[in-house]
This record gives C-alpha cells, sequence and structure tokens, in this order.
C-alpha cells in the first residue's frame, strides 16, 4: 500500500498543477471561439438586413430603421445596432448605442472589425461591418453583442473541468494502485519460475518442426492480409483529396504500377504561329482522369492527335506532364489517318456513339471500320505491354473506343488488374444486338477485372446484353459475370470532378468575372446571363436550349434585351457528315431566334463555336446567373458538376436534364425534360427570378455532395476494388500451395514404412 500511496500522491500534485495550467488556457480559447461565431453571427445578420434596410434608408425613413433595428435587439445577445452612412454622420441606431460609439472610428475600423468596451450592463463586443447603401459606398453596420452569457458560460466550463480532474484523479488513482498490486504478483511469480528452472523466455524460442513452416508462414500472411482489408474498409471514412489517393497507392498499392490507356490525351502539342504550344481538350474523360494521374505519377498512353506532339516526345515516344516539374507520363500511340478515319471517326463515333445514346441519329456500321477498330485495339494493348515494368500492372482502360484492349492485355497479361470504365451510356440488349460485332466487343469488355459504369441502370442493361447475348454466368446478386474462366466485376462508380477545384478555377473572384464577361460581350453590367458549355454534339440538346430560351422571350416578353444565353460550342468530329450538319442547323437556329428581335438592345443568344481553355470556361461560370445542361441522353455530365463546384460564392442555378447521370446525384438543380421546350423555358424563368436565399441553399446542398464525391473518390474506390482483388487472388495461391502441402504430408504419412 506505501507503494501505490507513492505513485497516488505526486499524481494528484500534478493533477492539480495542470488543472490550475489549463483552466486559464480554456478560458482564453473558449473566449476566442465565442468571439469568432458572434463574427459570423455578425456576418449573417448584416447579410438578412441589407435589402430591407437599404429600402427604407432610400426611402428616407430613418424612424422605420430604428423601429426595424430596435426589433432585432429583441434577441438577448444583441445589445444595440447603428448604421454610419458616412464619418461626419451621427450613427442612425437603437437607444442602446452607447455614446463613445462614433461614425468617425467605425468607418477607421477596417473591414471587418471587432473591439470589446465596457459599460454599465458589462462587456459589449463591437462588430463594424461594411453595409454599402446607394449613396453611402463605404457605410457600415455596427452591431453591439451582450458579452455576459460568455462569463456565465466561462464559470460553468471551470466548473465542468474542476470536476473532471477530480473524477480523472480518482480514476488514475485506482488504476494506478491495481496495476502497482498486479506488477508486483507478477513480479514475485516470475522470480519463483525462474527459481524453479522454468525458462521465461521459452515461448518466443518455440521451433515449429520443418513441415508446420509454410503453414504458419502462411497463417501470418493471412492475418496481415485480413489487417490490410479492414483498413481498406476504414478508407470509406477519407476525405477524399489527391493526398488521400496517394495514401491509399502508398499503402494499399504499395509499389504497384498504374497505367491509364484512353484515345484522347490529356495534353496536347499544337504548332501556332511558329511556335509549339500545349492546350487541355474539352473531353469529359481528360477532366476526370488528369487530376488522377497527377496523384498517381502513373503512364497515360493515349493517341497523338496534335500538330507538334512527334517533335515533343523522347525516342521512345513519352512526355513529361507538365514539362517544368512532371507528375507522370503520356506515351503516344500514333495512328494513320485511314487508321483515324475507320477506328475513331467510322467504328467509334459513327457507330458504337449513336448506338449507345438515344439520340435518333442512325448508327452506320461498315467492315471497314471495323477492321480498322481492331487493328487500332491492338496497336493501343501493345503500347501498354511495353510500357508495363510488371506482370502485373493495374491497368485503367478508358470508353469505348477501346473495348478490345481489355482482352489483349489479359491474353499478354494474365496476372494483370484491369478496370475498364464506360463513360457514356450502355443501351439495352435490344438497342445493342444492332451491332453486328456484338459478341466481339462484349468479350473485349469481359477481359476486365472490374468493368465501371455511371449508374445502377446502365449495370443492369450491360448483365441484361450478357444475359441475351453471350453464354456466359451473369450473377445479379454479386453484380459479376462469368466468362472464359475469367470473372468480371460489374460496378456503379458515378464519376466527378477534381475537389478542391484547381487554383485557376477561383484565381478571380465572382464580381470580377461578371463585369469582365459583361464588357467582353458588351452587355450592361446587370444583364441576366445564362450559360451553356458544351462539344458542338447532337446528344447535348443544344438546339433544345434555343427554343428553350426562345419560348421565354415569347411568353415573358420582360425578358427581351435583359437576359442572354451565351453558348460554349467545342467543335468536335468535323470529319463526320452529322456533325457537319448539326452545327449549320445550330448556327441556322442562333440566327433566326436573333432576327425576331431587331430592336433588342442585345441578342437573346450568343454563339462561341471554338476552344476554350479550362481557366476560361471557368470564367463563364462564375459571371452566369443560369447555367442549362440539356442533354438528350449521357452518362453523367462533368459541365453540372463543374459549374457546382466553380460557384464559391454559393450563387447561380442549375438547370439539369433528366437524362444525365448527374441528375441522380443533384436533385437541388431545377431538373427538366429537354424534350419538353414549355418545361424549359419555365424552368429558366423560375431560375431567372428564384431569391438569392434559395440560389444559396441549393447550391450549398449540391456543392456538398460534389465535395465528398469528387474524382479522387471515384478514382480511389476503383484502385481500392483493384486492391482487393489482387489480395483475393494472393489468397487463392496461398490456398492453392497449402493443398499442395497438405496433400504431400498426407501421402507421406499414409506411405507403408520400408
Amino acid at each position: 500500500m506505501r507503494l501505490s500511496l507513492r505513485f497516488i500522491l505526486p499524481l494528484t500534485v500534478a493533477l492539480a498543477l495542470v488543472a490550475y495550467a489549463v483552466v486559464p488556457l480554456v478560458d482564453r480559447l473558449t473566449l476566442r471561439w465565442f468571439i469568432r461565431d458572434i463574427e459570423i453571427r455578425a456576418r449573417l445578420i448584416a447579410n438578412s438586413v441589407h435589402e430591407p434596410v437599404e429600402e427604407l434608408l432610400r426611402a428616407g425613413n430613418q424612424a422605420r430603421v430604428v423601429q426595424y433595428f430596435t426589433r432585432l435587439t429583441q434577441d438577448e445577445r444583441l445589445f444595440g445596432v447603428a448604421f454610419c452612412a458616412s464619418p461626419d454622420a451621427n450613427p442612425l441606431g437603437t437607444a442602446s448605442v452607447p455614446t463613445e460609439i462614433a461614425c468617425d472610428e467605425a468607418l477607421r475600423s477596417g473591414t471587418p472589425a471587432s473591439r470589446t468596451i465596457s459599460t454599465a450592463r458589462g462587456n459589449i463586443l463591437v462588430s463594424v461591418l461594411p453595409f454599402a447603401i446607394g449613396n453611402a459606398p463605404d457605410g457600415r453596420l455596427v452591431l453591439l453583442h451582450d458579452m455576459s452569457f460568455v462569463q456565465r458560460r466561462s464559470e460553468e466550463t471551470r466548473k465542468y473541468l474542476f470536476y473532471f480532474f477530480v473524477a480523472l484523479g480518482a480514476t488514475v488513482s485506482l488504476i494506478t494502485v491495481a496495476i502497482a498490486q498486479l506488477s508486483w504478483r507478477g513480479l514475485v511469480q516470475g522470480m519463483r519460475a525462474l527459481l524453479r528452472g522454468e525458462g521465461l523466455l521459452r515461448p518466443a524460442a518455440v521451433s515449429y518442426p520443418a513441415a508446420l513452416r509454410p503453414i504458419a508462414q502462411d497463417l501470418r500472411a493471412l492475418i496481415r492480409d485480413l489487417e490490410a482489408d479492414h483498413q481498406v474498409r476504414d478508407h470509406e471514412r477519407l476525405s477524399w483529396t489527391p493526398e488521400a489517393l496517394r495514401t491509399i497507392l502508398r499503402g494499399d498499392l504499395s509499389g504497384e504500377e498504374v497505367l491509364v490507356v484512353s484515345n484522347r490525351e490529356p495534353v496536347l502539342h499544337e504548332r501556332l504561329n511558329g511556335t509549339t504550344v500545349t492546350r487541355r481538350p474539352a473531353s469529359g474523360v481528360v477532366t476526370a482522369l488528369e487530376p488522377v494521374m497527377r496523384a498517381c505519377s502513373g503512364t497515360w498512353i493515349a493517341h497523338g492527335s496534335g500538330s507538334a506532339d512527334r517533335e515533343a516526345v523522347d525516342a521512345h515516344d513519352r512526355v513529361g506532364v507538365p514539362a517544368r516539374n512532371p507528375a507522370y507520363q503520356i506515351r503516344r500511340v500514333w495512328l494513320t489517318p485511314e487508321d483515324e478515319a475507320g477506328y475513331y471517326y467510322g467504328f467509334a463515333n459513327e457507330g458504337l456513339w449513336p448506338l449507345c445514346h438515344i439520340a435518333h441519329v442512325r448508327p452506320t456500321f461498315r467492315a471497314a471500320d471495323w477492321d480498322a477498330y481492331v487493328r487500332v485495339n491492338k496497336l493501343f494493348a501493345r503500347a501498354v505491354v511495353e510500357e508495363a515494368h510488371s506482370s502485373d500492372p493495374i491497368v485503367l482502360v478508358q470508353d469505348y473506343h477501346l473495348a478490345l484492349v481489355p482482352r489483349l492485355i489479359r491474353e499478354a497479361l494474365p496476372a494483370a488488374t484491369i478496370i475498364t470504365f464506360w463513360h457514356i451510356p450502355w443501351p439495352n440488349p435490344e438497342a445493342f444486338s444492332i451491332c453486328p460485332w456484338r459478341a466481339e466487343l462484349l468479350d473485349g469488355l469481359l477481359g476486365s477485372s472490374i468493368l465501371g459504369f455511371h449508374t445502377r441502370f446502365h449495370c443492369n442493361n450491360f448483365i441484361d446484353t450478357v444475359d441475351r447475348q453471350l453464354e456466359a454466368l451473369a450473377d445479379r446478386e454479386t453484380f459479376t459475370v462469368t466468362f472464359k474462366g475469367d470473372q468480371t466485376a460489374v460496378k456503379r462508380y458515378p464519376i466527378s470532378v477534381e475537389w478542391p477545384p484547381a487554383p485557376e478555377v477561383s484565381a478571380r473572384a465572382v464580381e470580377a468575372c461578371r463585369l469582365s464577361v459583361r464588357a467582353r460581350h458588351g452587355l450592361p453590367v446587370n444583364h441576366a446571363l445564362g450559360i451553356g458549355v458544351d462539344r458542338l454534339d447532337y446528344t447535348k440538346g443544344i438546339e433544345e436550349r434555343f427554343r428553350s430560351v426562345e419560348r421565354l422571350l415569347a411568353r415573358e416578353p420582360e425578358w427581351v434585351g435583359r437576359f442572354s444565353l451565351i453558348q460554349v460550342a467545342a467543335p468536335t468530329r468535323t470529319r463526320i457528315g452529322e456533325y457537319q450538319a448539326y452545327e449549320e442547323r445550330v448556327r441556322a437556329l442562333v440566327a433566326r431566334i436573333n432576327a425576331q428581335y431587331p430592336g433588342a438592345a442585345h441578342p437573346p443568344i450568343i454563339l462561341l463555336v471554338s476552344h476554350h481553355e479550362p481557366d476560361a470556361v471557368a470564367e463563364y461560370y462564375r459571371a452566369a446567373d443560369v447555367c442549362m445542361v440539356t442533354s438528350l441522353h449521357d452518362g453523367m455530365n462533368l459541365v453540372a458538376k463543374e459549374f457546382v463546384s466553380s460557384r464559391d460564392d454559393s450563387g447561380g442555378v442549375l438547370i439539369l436534364s433528366q437524362f444525365t447521370g448527374a441528375a441522380r446525384e443533384l436533385p437541388e438543380a431545377l431538373i427538366v425534360n429537354p424534350y419538353d421546350i414549355e418545361e424549359c423555358a419555365s424552368a429558366l424563368h423560375a431560375a431567372l427570378t428564384m431569391p438569392p436565399a434559395e440560389q444559396r441553399e441549393r447550391m450549398r446542398l449540391m456543392r456538398g455532395l460534389v465535395s465528398e464525391f469528387n474524382v479522387f473518390r471515384w478514382a480511389g474506390r476503383m484502385l481500392l476494388d483493384a486492391a482487393a482483388i489482387r489480395k483475393r487472388a494472393r489468397l487463392l495461391r496461398r490456398d492453392s500451395t497449402f493443398e499442395s502441402l497438405r496433400r504431400g504430408v498426407r501421402d507421406t504419412l499414409t506411405r507403408p514404412l520400408a
């Protein structure tokens, strides 16, 4: 007992000293937290009362302003409210505002500023916030907060801290006594065992028989893998950032090789006026994967389509990106004009693209295009094998251009983990059966370890198609397909955008973007502005979007000359006749609608048919009041999520087609049927007249979802699933080894003695 008391007395003294030091620190931290919360509350009050106070001041009704401020002070924590229009003016506020509050001092205080003053009622926190009103652009709103509740909370905190340390001291004392007693007994028992000749280290020196050592080793490895699987499940609680993705690669996929293969490259080198420039193509695949590759530091294998691409690569057709401080490598694959015409423009975009999109364009299939498609897929697969530095890399195959690549890689690298992501919709079995080479495409895709789609609906369509077209085992409970002895997991991975957004997205303030875009197009500062950003593709519903603007102006003439839709349309697949005809129809429709309003000060539609870099597109997003996404059929549509991620001011309204995958994730948008022009026009009018408070509420909910389900989560979930597949394969190999060993031991034991 004396030994226990020697521990308890110093511990009690130490806890008392800690409590003496901690209580003042807690007081200071509590005060700092309260002041910060009060300042946030002050900004909220200032934003909320701005419009009604501005209307009363413009009407010259100062008495009503004082009455309005007095009603605000009915809150027990708000002591007084005043408005200062200029340094020379007297504060316009409640009777409770102390005489020492002067407008010249408030206007010099900065934006925002807080200070504490003492009154007969107690300490008062003074918050000074900018409050521009008409002819008082430098006005200030002065809010006085009663701080007496802080003192009451601090007293309660000190009391609870005292009780906490008393309980902590008693608990630690009891635990210390128990441990001391048990330790003493254990020491005495150990000494007695040593005197009896029992070695204390014998358990650690256990030597297994030679025949059992492999089994023990396998058991230890199995325990490690089970612990790793538990860690994989914990990754669901990650905050998904580039660093979190790197953590997965270093932990669950330590030392693993990651290769991406796609038709579109993330960076093009173009020859312009005798110099080489780089640009990022307009592509949803590039938008999603480029930030992932920067986090992974892998190799991206893609078609080199830029006019200066050959000059930029090294002897092995590789180039680092970005040039100054490369984060990953691009390996370029070269195609002949004939290959590009048959593989890309022919089979992929005149055949598979309209086949998978319900856009009422008839797919065209030619035998020569199929031959080119097979030939180019073999080129890409060969490049993957050449770039792989191991026999079991992780390969991410992207989109409908490369449907045959998974099977080709599987045949060359049987141990590879192949994740194929299909970025466009997957049609129903009846629609897919139109393709003459449907069995070959399905065979190619089922060479994947994992096959991903945006939505569960597309996964269901794929399983139905396999069930209808192939002699394969499709398990609808586990969503797996077994074909040619290989199992493919069919999974849903909703794609998204980078979060937090790239620095160039928010480099300029929203207000600066609004002024810049309107000045560029000769529009007034208060002109209502809509934005559409798409490739010039018949699946994007651009014609339907323009007709909804036309209908809005016919139904609501007050918007004529006061609203314009800017359509950023990147040219695409210009060699295909259907796309050429579509561009002509779009230009003619814009001309016809604008011609209906020759007297309007500003045109209803501004069409920009050109490529825009991401920072330029972000400026349009931040300048717009409304973003219209009216796709007729889409896998996900990243424009909707890009618009949401760019609006850090929580302003703007998103109008979103019900036929996009994004509509299932962003129900706070105004969801429309793009074929219903009346509904789209009504949604556009609702967006233009939506109160700022409702805009903020909707946008904050959408931004919360995009921030959590971002592109790093999309890639991370695929890579975690790949890690689980690889661990399972290793366990199966160990099971096979264990079974072989077991059979060997059994044969040895049952062999007749000589």
